[in-house]
């Protein structure tokens, strides 16, 4: 299947919602079109007015999670300010997708594996473009004296995003630390580590 432009009416946008719900709860083997259908009030074949295939629903969820922390990792890099303020902004970006967006982000995390190769290619594709800024990040602050020089940045940038990535399996919305709160800690925690000595 090849990766299709997104069109998106209401009910496709329903359909998707309802998706990483399911996706999120069951997993991807574990919901059925017969379980999609049920929850939206339709027949299992009137499903097939809005998407082509299961796999569609998933492509969908996992594209938007790409696009999503994308987004964010782009607005915080762009914005400015030296390395540090840059990879704290995209750690609070991050924290802050993953749980606004806490259904779809566990789909995004955890079931993208269960695309056919060619959707995962264009999936993985996103998540190494990530990577690769979040690496950017760090580079430019061990090469501006920012971080310290014998930083291993592929490791710190492996921390940035587990950090980030797990933060889905223990957030509970009305916790004690908010979003942005607990995005804050870890940038501390990562950037005070990266700091180069005085």
């Amino acid at each position: 299947m090849a990766v299709a432009e997104k069109i998106r009416t209401p009910r496709r946008a329903e359909l998707v919602a309802v998706a990483a719900r399911l996706f999120s709860e069951r997993g991807y083997h574990g919901t059925s079109m017969h379980d999609l259908g049920s929850e939206l009030g339709i027949q299992r074949g009137s499903l097939y007015a809005h998407i082509g295939s299961k796999e569609e629903l998933l492509l969908d969820v996992v594209d938007d999670g790409a696009d999503r922390f994308l987004d964010r990792a782009e607005r915080a890099l762009s914005a400015g300010g030296s390395a540090a303020e840059r990879l704290r902004a995209l750690l609070i970006g991050h924290v802050e997708t993953a749980t606004q967006h806490l259904e779809a982000s566990t789909v995004f995390l955890n079931e993208w594996r269960y695309l056919s190769p060619e959707l995962r290619d264009h999936i993985q594709a996103k998540r190494d473009r990530y990577e690769h800024m979040v690496r950017a990040v760090i580079e430019a602050g061990v090469a501006s004296g920012e971080f310290r020089a014998d930083a291993d940045i592929r490791f710190a940038a492996t921390l940035v995003l587990s950090a980030g990535n797990w933060t889905y399996t223990w957030y509970r919305p009305g916790g004690d630390l908010t979003p942005t709160e607990i995005g804050e800690r870890f940038a501390e925690l990562v950037t005070k580590g990266l700091e180069a000595g005085k």
